[in-house]
C-alpha cells in the first residue's frame, strides 16, 4: 500500500495530539510533519507524554508543501483561512480543517459529516470537519429530519467534557471550577447551531425546525451526551426501524436497544444512539467522544474516504468501560 504523506498543523493541542495517536499507526499514512510554532524543536513525547516510545518526530514551524498528499489543520477558530493564504498547497493536496472556518462550505470546502455527505467527501480535496456538539445533534436527528417528522420546535440538551474547550486554560476549564461542578453556557445561541441548520436544510427540502439547544459544561474530561426530543405520532418500533435503515451503511453510528452511557464510546470513533417514546415525544439520546467522533477520529474517517480507503481504517478502537 502506497503511504499518504501527511502533515498536522497545530499538532500540539488536544485534537492535534489525538490525530498523531491515530495516524502514527495508520497503515496508509506516513506522518512527515508536526507543525507548531510554539513547540518548534521539541520531540513529540515532550509535548504528548503518552507517545513516549511511539515516534521520533520533532515539532517544526516549516511545512514541506511540495511533499504533502494531505494536511490536517488543527488551528484555533479563525486561523485556518489565514494559514492557507500564507502556504501555497498543491490543488491535489487533501486539506481537512478541524476549525469552524469553512463549515459554511465556502472556498470549495465540503462539510465532512460522512453519514450525510459521504459521496461528496469521496470526491473532495477540501473537507470541513464538523463540530463536536454538531456531530452528536445531527446524528441524533438526521433520520427524523429526513422523514419530516419534526413539525415544530425540537428541544436539545447536551453536556460535554472539558477537552471540548481546547488546551488553553480559562476560568471555566480550570480544575477548581470543573471538579464537582456543572454549568450552562451559550443557551440557544451555540455556534454549532449554524452548521446543524445547514445540514437539516439539505435533508428536509429547504426547511428546518427551530432548535432550542441548552449546552452544559461537564465535570469530566472527554465525551458528549446529547438528548433531543420532539412531538411524534408514530410508534417507537417504526422510529427504530427508520433509524436502523438510515444508518445501515454507517461505519461508526450504531442504534442501541439498551440505555447508553458515555464509557461505551470514550476512546472510540463511535456514536451510539438510543430511542425512547414518552408522553407523545420521541426522545433520542446520542453519546460520542468529543475528541474522536467529534473531532480527530471523524477527521481520519474523512481522510479515509477522500483517499478511497475503508472509512474504518485505523479507527477500529475499543472503549475502556471499567
Amino acid at each position: 500500500m502506497k503511504t499518504i504523506k501527511t502533515a498536522i498543523v497545530g499538532a500540539a493541542g488536544y485534537t492535534g495530539g489525538e490525530l498523531v495517536r491515530l495516524l502514527i499507526h495508520h497503515p496508509a499514512c506516513e506522518l512527515v510533519c508536526l507543525h507548531s510554532s510554539s513547540q518548534k524543536g521539541k520531540k513529540i513525547a515532550e509535548v504528548h507524554s503518552d507517545l513516549l516510545g511511539e515516534s521520533d518526530l520533532v515539532f517544526s514551524d516549516d511545512l514541506p508543501v511540495d511533499q504533502l498528499d494531505a494536511v490536517f489543520l488543527c488551528l484555533p477558530h479563525g486561523e485556518a483561512e489565514t494559514f492557507l493564504t500564507n502556504y501555497s498547497l498543491s490543488p491535489s493536496t487533501v486539506v481537512i480543517d478541524l476549525s469552524h472556518d469553512f463549515r459554511d462550505e465556502s472556498q470549495g470546502f465540503i462539510y465532512g459529516l460522512p453519514e450525510v455527505n459521504k459521496e461528496k467527501i469521496k470526491a473532495s480535496k477540501k473537507i470541513a470537519n464538523p463540530g463536536c456538539f454538531a456531530t452528536a445533534i445531527q446524528l441524533a436527528l438526521a433520520p427524523a429530519i429526513q422523514q419530516a417528522w419534526i413539525k415544530e420546535t425540537v428541544h436539545v440538551t447536551g453536556i460535554t467534557g472539558s477537552t471540548g474547550a481546547g488546551k488553553g486554560l480559562s476560568e471555566t476549564t480550570h480544575f477548581s471550577y470543573r471538579s464537582g461542578n456543572i454549568s450552562v453556557y451559550k443557551v440557544f445561541v451555540h455556534q454549532h447551531l449554524k452548521e446543524i441548520k445547514r445540514t437539516f436544510l439539505q435533508l428536509q427540502d429547504k426547511t428546518s425546525p427551530e432548535i432550542l439547544f441548552v449546552p452544559y459544561r461537564g465535570n469530566f474530561t472527554r465525551g458528549i451526551w446529547v438528548t433531543a426530543y420532539f412531538s411524534f405520532s408514530g410508534t417507537l418500533s417504526e422510529a427504530i426501524a427508520i433509524y436502523h435503515n438510515y444508518y445501515q451503511d454507517a461505519g461508526f453510528t450504531h442504534i442501541s436497544a439498551q440505555e447508553v452511557h458515555l464509557k461505551q464510546v470514550i476512546n472510540t470513533n463511535n456514536c451510539v444512539l438510543h430511542l425512547q417514546q414518552e408522553a407523545g415525544q420521541l426522545i433520542v439520546h446520542a453519546v460520542l467522544d468529543n475528541l474522536l467522533k467529534g473531532a480527530s477520529g471523524q477527521a481520519v474517517q474523512n481522510f479515509n474516504l477522500a483517499f478511497g480507503l475503508d472509512e474504518r481504517l485505523g479507527l477500529k478502537l475499543k472503549s475502556s468501560v471499567y
